[in-house]
């Protein structure tokens, strides 16, 4: 069960390298954004770039079959885990999405990501049909439906999004008939209905409305978007140098450590430094799913495409976030924002697709 040493050779040591490239980056950002504030955010980051790398190396050790065939148990625990998570744990910032283990402190619905794309790859590695069937699906959607239902009640609607990249990928991959697909819109818009009527919040209305009109509320919901616009913005070419970003330094940009942290590469960065973290971004997503065409088994396909998909939705959505084009929804930048949990999947991903792409000769 444990890594062949000729396995090693196989090990693409290209993502290896833009994954921890960029969680360095992260590092150096976070420490520009937050030095001036209590609680050493950076040094935290680098433990807990620490611990993802040793986790990252333990799941590649491990031929993902061996994960793929507990994924029901880590189903159950982590609904059970999500469940304990509502009653126990304590309000912060209007939501219930933390536990304290010792000294660390978890986001279970981070790692409900994970288990989402191990319970797939194990539901449709199966499934031999040509189009999803009515029945397959529905039973998709109830597997993927706990889980989700248990962050929706958080409340923790960004990570609540990030499950559609998931069962997006898998359902594009085991095939959608044009009808299912109409279906899916008219409830997604139904829902959308529905939800903005029942479930959302006041200030997560707010949010949904100061993208049409940021400038509607300036003080309010809208502070965060215009700071991110303007910190953007002044970074021009070259950027205004390390530290030295007005935006962030002056503490006018809200979750600069965390959601906004790119807006802070942008201010001190600028366009060029924009540009080269985009480019390890496309390169590393770009490589990603092209190991797709690496994978020997079906498994190994709904791993790497859902695992790469999740990357590339929360990289997107945060982009087009801190630009205005979509609502602050909480998703961080992966590899990048400051979040222990956050990082820690990031790099379980990335473990993951590694992990099937060094096996594809052992598992013909």
């Amino acid at each position: 069960m444990m890594i062949d040493r000729r396995l090693v050779q196989e090990i693409d040591w290209v993502i290896l390298a833009l994954v921890i490239l960029q969680a360095l980056i992260g590092v150096f950002f976070i420490y520009s954004s937050s030095h001036f504030l209590a609680g050493n955010y950076h040094v935290r980051q680098l433990i807990w770039l620490g611990i993802s790398l040793a986790v990252l190396v333990f799941v590649v050790a491990i031929d993902y079959k061996f994960f793929v065939s507990l994924s029901v148990y880590f189903y159950g625990l982590i609904v059970a885990v999500l469940a304990a998570t509502l009653v126990f744990a304590r309000l912060v910032a209007g939501t219930k999405s933390w536990i304290t283990l010792g000294l660390v402190r978890l986001q279970p619905s981070e790692l409900a990501k994970i288990v989402m794309i191990l319970v797939f790859a194990r539901f449709f590695a199966e499934y031999k049909g040509a189009y999803l069937t009515a029945s397959t699906t529905f039973w998709a959607l109830v597997v993927a439906g706990v889980p989700l239902f248990l962050i929706v009640l958080q409340p923790d609607l960004g990570t609540a999004m990030t499950f559609a990249a998931i069962v997006g990928g898998a359902f594009i991959l085991a095939g959608l008939r044009r009808k299912t697909i109409a279906l899916f819109i008219v409830a997604a818009l139904l829902a959308g209905v529905g939800g903005w009527s029942l479930v959302l919040k006041d200030y997560q209305k707010r949010r949904v409305t100061t993208l049409l009109n940021p400038q509607g509320d300036p003080r309010g919901s809208g502070y965060q978007v215009i700071q991110s616009k303007i910190a953007i913005g002044s970074g021009g070419f070259a950027g205004a140098g390390f530290m030295k970003g007005t935006q962030s330094q002056l503490r006018f940009l809200p979750a600069r450590h965390t959601d906004f942290i790119f807006s802070v590469i942008g201010e001190e960065a600028g366009f060029l430094g924009v540009l080269i973290v985009a480019a390890l971004y496309l390169a590393l997503l770009a490589r990603m799913f092209l190991s797709v065409a690496k994978a020997r088994d079906r498994a190994g396909v709904y791993i790497i495409f859902t695992a790469s998909l999740l990357i590339a939705f929360q990289f997107l959505v945060n982009i087009l976030m801190i630009i205005g084009l979509f609502p602050v929804v909480g998703i961080t930048l992966p590899f990048l924002s400051y979040g222990g949990s956050s990082l820690l999947t990031s790099f379980v991903a990335c473990g993951l697709v590694l992990n099937v792409k060094m096996r594809r000769f052992a598992n013909v």
